[in-house]
């Protein structure tokens, strides 16, 4: 049995990327994102969006190009894998931590002026074509088993 360790996230940043140098000489760009989810209030019936956090350490020249680049409220799509760390902290406890080591960065949107490079330039830099928007959610007509009502309502995941 094959094992599998994938994440993709799209959300946007929370603050602005964190670029560390490593003891080897390669980077290391720290990023953390927030990824909404939307959920629909049983009591109420209105549909609730709740942030999730999660760290993105991403290496490399694509760490740098993060650093370079992106800025607080920039929405981009992750591609990576999660990995586990545990750590002793400074009072003597463990710790532990899921983060997710990127394999892609891709940036959504247009990059608002100023943000990293230095102002309008961009050395070169190549936007890439914002990603579709997503379809709306909700069925278009009724649901072919006969089950009226919303169907999120029915959806055990």
């Amino acid at each position: 049995m094959a094992n599998i360790n994938r994440v993709v996230l799209v959300g946007n940043l929370t603050r602005d990327p964190e670029l560390k140098s490593l003891p080897s000489g390669s980077s290391v760009c720290d990023l953390r994102i927030a990824v909404n989810h939307r959920r629909k209030n049983q009591q109420t019936g209105e549909w609730i969006e709740e942030p999730n956090y999660f760290t993105v350490s991403v290496f490399g020249a694509q760490g740098e190009n993060c650093a370079r680049f992106l800025a607080k409220g920039r929405a981009v799509a992750i591609d990576g894998r999660l990995r586990w760390r545990q750590w002793d902290a400074p009072d003597g406890t463990k710790r532990e931590a899921v983060d997710v080591v990127a394999d892609t960065v891709q940036f959504i949107g247009p990059r608002e002026e100023g943000a990293g490079g230095g102002g309008g330039g961009g050395g070169g830099y190549s936007r890439p074509a914002p990603a579709p928007a997503p379809a709306p959610v909700g069925p278009a007509e009724p649901a072919p088993w006969g089950g009226g009502g919303d169907v999120d309502d029915d959806i055990p995941f």
